[in-house]
Parts: C-alpha cells; structure tokens; sequence
C-alpha cells in the first residue's frame, strides 16, 4: 500500500499571463470602434432649434456641415458678437461658400457627388437674413439638398418660454 502525503505549503499556483495579450487587444478594438473623433472644433454659439418631424441621415460621411451663429465667448473679442459663418474650423464670410463646396465635392469620389448634402447648423438665435444669404450662395454653386439639423422636441416649445 502506498502513503499519502499531506501537503505542507497552502500556497497558491502563480497566475497564468498566457491570455493577457489577448485581453489588451480586446480592450484596444473595443475603444478603437467605441471612440468617435470630433471632426470640428465649435467656434460658435449653437443652441440648435427643436423641431418635431425630424429624420436621421443616413451616411454622413456624404454631409457638408455649414456652421452659422454667434461666436463662442472665446472669440467675441476677435470676431464681435454679430453673427458669423463656419466652415470647417473657422471663420468665414458667406462668398467663401462656394469655394468650401467645391473643394468638399473634389475630396469625394465622383459617383458620390450627386449624394453630397449641405446640413446647416443654425444657433436658432441667428437671424435669418444669414440663412438667406447662405442659401443664395448655395444655389449658385447648384448645392441643392440642403439639411437643417434640429433637436427633436416640440417645435413651438422656444416661443412658450
């Protein structure tokens, strides 16, 4: 017959770190998909207006955003308290429009142009002779499809404050 030994040292077996690579490159794709990088920096006051009948886009990638409002309190004393365009990541006057389309359209395949859609982000403050403005210069360059983003809510809600 043989003897049983009892076990002097309760001590634990040392952790296996085989699967630790395979934990960090989990945690890395999941904050690699999970993360969205702000494309631009805001610039201007943008208290977007409510709207109740709204719709999501589709692919945004196909989206030309036209900023519009007064500037943030970071840049009053630059650019004044009058309200002012935005394209990209600054200033710029409404004739600068034109430009901005077509350098969006050339950095986009050619079978996706016709998709291309200007989304204007108007402060619901902004009056509106600039969205007119904006518009006018929008037809001249035939930018047609045009979008203005809103926060969905009641649509009369800013007129009972």
């Amino acid at each position: 017959m043989s003897k049983f030994k009892k076990k002097t040292g309760g001590e634990l077996p040392a952790i296996s770190t085989a699967s630790l690579p395979d934990i960090v490159f989990m945690l890395l794709f999941f904050f690699m998909v999970a993360t969205v990088m702000r494309q631009n920096t805001l610039m201007i006051e943008n208290n977007l207006p409510f709207a109740d009948q709204v719709e999501k886009l589709d692919k945004k990638d196909l989206v030309m955003y036209i900023y519009a409002g007064k500037p943030s309190s970071n840049y009053k004393s630059t650019f004044g308290t009058e309200a002012r365009i935005q394209l990209n990541d600054k200033f710029a006057e409404v004739s600068e429009i034109p430009a901005f389309i077509a350098a969006e359209r050339a950095s986009k395949r050619e079978e996706l142009i016709p998709f291309l859609t200007t989304a204007l982000k108007v402060d619901s403050d902004a009056n509106m002779g600039l969205v007119t403005d904006i518009k006018q210069e929008l037809r001249k360059v035939n930018a047609l499809k045009i979008n203005y983003t809103t926060k969905k809510g009641d649509a009369l809600q800013a007129l009972k404050n």
